[in-house]
């Protein structure tokens, strides 16, 4: 009697620890794929050439304004060929619109941004508040680099723009009020 115990035990004890190990090693799988679509590659040969490419840090005159950086991004050729997606740049991602010199893209940033946070003692005090929206970007890049997604024949490809310049800071004055 005291023999099956020890072995009903024993197995017990080995699914217990079987099923405990499988919930871990999933839980890490599931929270490795919580990034963006991460893309195949990089292309190297494009249909498209891109000629001056620049970005602009820019900051609203009034607190709480808001502030960000734009990229203008000018296409030379085979601008038919493809449709222009999104640019990866320091972090950010942003949609690319078609403007008068060629395209461009605007990242928010959380300088000079109202934050609408409410801190308090009571936890309920603080029900309204978000969660801060942490987005990892699926490619490595250096501050003058950035990653222009575009579509070609429905598929969605990637090409990476090094040495971007980075022209000085536009402060835009704040507005005197009307009188």
């Amino acid at each position: 009697m005291k023999l099956l115990k020890i072995v009903s035990l024993s197995i017990f004890v080995i699914i217990a620890i079987k099923s405990f190990s499988s919930c871990s090693s999933t839980k890490g799988n599931n929270n490795q794929n919580t990034n963006t679509q991460i893309p195949q590659k990089l292309e190297e040969k494009v249909p498209f050439e891109i000629g001056d490419i620049h970005f602009q840090k820019w900051a609203a005159g009034v607190q709480d304004g808001g502030s960000g950086i734009h990229m203008y991004i000018q296409v030379l050729t085979n601008r038919s060929k493809v449709v222009f997606d999104s640019v990866y740049f320091r972090e950010m991602k942003a949609k690319m619109k078609i403007g008068k010199m060629g395209y461009f893209a605007s990242f928010k940033t959380v300088k000079n941004t109202k934050q609408d946070i409410k801190m308090s003692n009571d936890p309920n005090a603080e029900y309204g508040n978000k969660t801060p929206s942490i987005s990892k970007s699926p490619f490595v890049l250096k501050d003058n680099e950035c990653v222009i997604s575009y579509i070609e024949k429905e598929e969605t490809k990637y090409f990476k723009i090094l040495g971007l310049i980075e022209k000085p800071a536009e402060n835009y004055p704040s507005a005197s009020p009307n009188n």
